[in-house]
């Protein structure tokens, strides 16, 4: 089989390329990365030694692929081609096919058994692929008609009623895409009530633009030999209300306009996030991209440049949401999934290639063309909230005509505290604001609803929107007071409405101040019973966000990522020094170590596996890995057994399956802790082990195995696959697992009350601890403990405080009994009391 080698200047890039390439393909294809360079000052760079090492660990008869981004990382894999035996140099290919679409595809032709040069070739036309696929040959960017096909291929057709309350919005139509996008069929959609014509169903800009709310009945078609997998898959997606709570979404305050007149010096605008903001004011301009049209003879070469803007411009918004998901949390970061599926809009590229291969147009003119027309189709909508999306296809599509323009990124970086004023505020833009600097934001466009004003609120930075023009003509340093809240600003506010607002600020500080406090305080239920909240981390800058949300120590240190990231195993001191500090700013709370969780769909680059694992989930992985490997295991142990003095560190193995295999693992942490003991190494000599219950055979010998071990750790991810017997990464099935499923439920409640009965405690540490929705259910089964995202401690914290485990003991009755995950969240719904 075909190996898969990704160079990159970016490490954190390239192992996200590959564990996505490797969920496509369960983990069938060996994928190494050569990525970064060991310099903690500039990580960005490529290394031929690793780029060869790479290369070595995935080398097959049947060739390698090496796929790169830009500069050096061509230089770099040529270079490391010169070091292997003239015979392999044969059989390694470097190709220039863009590193996300091209390693996808490449991997799911290996993965099918294709020879090399299919395999290239499948990585080459990877960004096009869907729209061949589907043989559409459409005007740029109009809506489309039903292409002619096959008389024998299945076609299937389904009605919907939208229940999202603001309809499918940029979230919403990015699943939606992606979703359709993973079926060979054909996939068309209507929305019936607005009578709009048949648009692709893979395309981001023709799904938004049907200007779909709530309420709205669609129709979808999909034609080809998956239609009703297609079908089924995008049914459940809406059944599920694409995984929004219509209660919850992140909407300000309502806002009156007052009914007199703006008084001197007052600006009167728009309420998009509350808070009182003084400082002085600092304007920001984006610099403005000039455009010039000519004609160009190398039109490969100028469609090219497109795709290299297009590639660099996604490493920026991966970047960007990366950033963004620690900042704001996932499902605001969620907005720059959007961002990324315009980039892949196979009728846009089509569009911008024509340009430029038919008209001879330079790449910026064909761009930016475009980009005005898909804007000019947002804007002729009559919803006003979808017209409001506008402001992200430009947010994209000036990121890459800046970089085909060559332009270094506006700076946004204040010296000092200031209200930042400006026409308008992209969200990648807004993303990068740091609220300690910007204290509060004051444009002449905008509105509540946008992105932008959604980022600004989640940040905590006021903001009034659509003030006068006026504004703009203020000097950098004109005293400003806005009130987010009320929608006015006021320049060089006189002294009694300084004294006003600074009152409001103080109270709206004060609030928030408590609001911090209470996360920081413990989780206590109504009738007094105390759930210990952890965090899952999965690195030292996790830890940092973790406390400072309020956790009260560590459920789950995933250590995957000491090893995924290298051409070796880590050392032992180098994983002692990362405990020691994740610990030492823990300050002596809990902090749970979960063993190497690699294997089967994880594999590590430079631990070779002879034979392909049909099904990676059911195979050599967690605990089977680590103790096929004993010495890479004890490296692991002697780390976290030095680091445990004078901290609470706890060991916790995973996918334990059988009692021998905690025996087996104890026997070696034993010899582990003998050695120690003769060199004369400290460590904590009672420190607890546990497990992770994440297969069903544990669950039913949980009684055997609670009687070997110290505490339990419920992995509800893992477990509600294996008990569903659905792999949570196949759209086709992944509907089926659903932690609040009644047999998940039950197996959960069997594991408890098995801890309980041997006087260990339990917790729980998949993604259902996070869901405040089934807070009650988890309280009621008898959980000493919940591990969560740190985004997500304070909400935990405040469900847990509005519920009593009398309440919630009911609840968990009435779940039991239900026959399916929705009745059991119908049940919820229905039963717990609101706040009041």
């Amino acid at each position: 089989m075909v190996g898969i080698v990704i160079v990159s200047h970016s490490k954190q890039l390239a192992l996200g390329v590959r564990e996505l390439a490797a969920q496509m393909v369960q983990g069938q294809v060996s994928i190494a990365v050569a990525a970064g360079i060991e310099d903690p000052e500039n990580p960005l760079g490529t290394d031929p030694i690793q780029v060869y090492e790479a290369i070595a660990s995935v080398f097959s008869d049947d060739g390698v692929l090496v796929l790169m981004d830009l500069g050096s990382a061509l230089l770099s894999a040529e270079m490391a081609i010169e070091f292997l035996p003239e015979a392999q140099q044969q059989k390694v290919h470097l190709c220039e096919a863009p590193l996300v679409e091209g390693a996808i595809a490449a991997v799911v032709a290996a993965a099918a058994g294709r020879d090399i040069h299919q395999v290239m070739a499948e990585a080459r036309g990877a960004l096009l692929a869907k729209a061949t696929q589907l043989g559409v040959v459409s005007s740029p960017l109009s809506v489309v008609t039903p292409t002619t096909t096959n008389i024998e291929s299945p076609r299937r057709e389904i009605r919907l009623i939208v229940s999202n309350r603001l309809g499918l919005h940029a979230r919403p139509a990015a699943q939606f895409v992606a979703t359709a996008a993973r079926f060979q069929s054909q996939i068309l959609v209507q929305n019936l009530t607005r009578n709009t014509e048949l648009v692709r169903g893979d395309s981001i800009n023709q799904v938004t633009t049907l200007g779909v709310r709530q309420g709205h009945e669609l129709v979808i078609t999909a034609t080809g030999f998956d239609a009703d997998e297609a079908i089924a898959a995008l049914q459940a997606l809406f059944a599920n209300n694409f995984g929004e709570d219509n209660a919850a979404l992140n909407y300000p305050p309502a806002f009156h306009h007052t009914v007199t007149p703006a008084t001197h010096g007052e600006l009167l605008g728009i309420a998009a996030s509350p808070g009182v903001a003084i400082a002085p004011v600092v304007h920001y301009q984006p610099t403005h991209i000039a455009i010039t049209q000519y004609h160009v003879e190398d039109v490969e070469a100028e469609w090219q440049r497109v795709q290299a803007a297009i590639h660099t411009a996604r490493q920026e918004i991966q970047a960007v949401f990366s950033q963004a998901s620690l900042q704001i949390g996932d499902a605001e970061a969620a907005i720059f999934d959007a961002q990324l599926l315009f980039l892949e809009d196979p009728v846009l590229l089509e569009a911008a290639k024509e340009r430029i291969l038919k008209h001879h147009l330079n790449a910026e003119a064909a761009w930016q063309a475009v980009v005005d027309e898909v804007a000019t189709s947002y804007h002729t909508l009559e919803d006003s909230y979808l017209q409001e999306r506008v402001v992200d296809v430009v947010d994209v599509g000036q990121r890459v005509l800046r970089l085909l323009a060559g332009n270094a990124p506006a700076n946004l970086h204040l010296e000092r505290p200031a209200i930042l004023v400006a026409t308008d505020l992209t969200p990648s833009d807004t993303a990068r604001l740091d609220p300690t600097k910007v204290l509060g934001i004051c444009t002449t466009s905008g509105s509540a609803t946008s992105h932008s004003a959604i980022i600004a609120r989640t940040l905590g930075i006021p903001a009034v929107l659509g003030v006068d023009a006026q504004v703009l003509r203020l000097a950098n340093g004109t005293l400003m007071a806005l009130d987010g809240e009320s929608g006015r600003a006021w320049v060089e506010p006189e002294s009694h409405i300084l004294d006003l607002l600074a009152a409001k600020q103080s109270a709206w500080q004060t609030a928030q101040h408590q609001a911090r406090t209470t996360a920081h305080q413990p989780a206590i239920t109504r009738d007094g019973r105390q759930v210990s909240i952890f965090a899952n981390i999965g690195s030292i800058s996790d830890v940092q966000v973790a406390v400072a949300s309020g956790a009260e120590g560590v459920g789950l240190l995933r250590t995957e990522f000491l090893y995924l990231d290298r051409t070796s195993a880590p050392t032992e001191e180098e994983q002692l020094a990362v405990y020691q500090a994740i610990a030492q700013v823990l300050d002596h709370r809990p902090l749970i170590i979960r063993t190497l969780d690699v294997g089967g769909d994880k594999p590590l680059p430079y631990l070779r596996v002879d034979f392909p694992e049909a099904n990676p989930f059911l195979g050599w992985r967690g605990i089977r890995f680590c103790l096929d490997h004993p010495e890479l295991f004890k490296t692991q142990l002697r780390a976290i057994l030095r680091a445990s003095v004078e901290h609470q560190i706890k060991i916790m193995l995973p996918m334990i399956a059988t009692v021998s295999e905690v025996r087996a693992a104890k026997v070696i942490l034993g010899e582990v802790q003998a050695e120690l003991n003769q060199a004369g190494i400290s460590f904590d000599a009672a420190m607890k082990v546990g497990i992770m219950v994440e297969v069903p055979s544990a669950v039913a010998i949980a009684d055997q195995l609670a009687a070997e071990v110290d505490f339990f750790s419920i992995g509800t991810n893992d477990l509600s696959q294996y008990i569903m017997a659905s792999d949570r990464t196949n759209p086709r099935v992944a509907n089926l697992v659903d932690a609040l499923h009644p047999a998940v439920l039950r197996m959960v409640q069997q594991t408890i009350q098995a801890a309980h009965a041997a006087g260990i405690s339990v917790g729980l540490c998949g993604e259902l601890a996070a869901d405040t929705l089934a807070t009650p259910i988890l309280l009621g089964l008898g959980l000493d403990e919940l591990s969560v995202n740190p985004q997500s401690i304070p909400g935990v914290k405040q469900a847990i405080a509005r519920l009593s485990i009398v309440e919630s003991e009911a609840i968990v009755a009435s779940a039991l009994q239900q026959d399916s995950a929705v009745h059991v969240r119908e049940l919820i719904s229905t039963l717990v009391i609101p706040p009041t």
